[in-house]
């Protein structure tokens, strides 16, 4: 038996694909085969090894979107911490060289989805306490 899919959980998973094309995107661009528009990106100059944790954060907010897209309360606790962990990669790519309007996108789509994910109603569509 399917649950209801309030608004709430539709806006979040729809966040979710956000994170996933913004994902996408910088693995594309690390890969060099997606131009850079803002700012110059690079991970200590590894390019390769960033490409790979940015496509493996791709395939999770796709995992965690299909969970959300079910209702399943799994997905709310695995967003918060891949957008939690999202948000510290991209200040690491910023000590690491990149500048802050490379990773602006990130850190906006990211915080917005934490901030979201942490709201009173967003809590009780997934029926978590507190």
């Amino acid at each position: 038996m399917a649950k209801d899919r309030p608004f709430v959980i539709t806006l979040l998973a729809i966040f979710a694909l956000l994170g996933a094309a913004q994902a996408l995107i910088v693995t594309l661009q690390m890969l060099h085969l997606l131009p850079m528009y803002i700012g110059e990106l690079r991970f200590w100059t590894f390019d390769f090894w960033g490409a790979l944790g940015w496509g493996i954060l791709f395939l999770i907010y796709l995992w965690v979107f299909r969970m959300l897209w079910n209702v399943d309360p799994q997905g709310w606790i695995f967003l918060v911490f891949i957008s939690g962990l999202n948000l510290i990669l991209a200040f690491l790519y910023i000590l690491g060289g990149s500048s802050w309007e490379a990773m602006s996108f990130a850190i906006i789509i990211n915080g917005l989805i934490l901030i979201y994910c942490l709201l009173p109603s967003t809590k009780k569509a997934f029926e978590i306490p507190g």
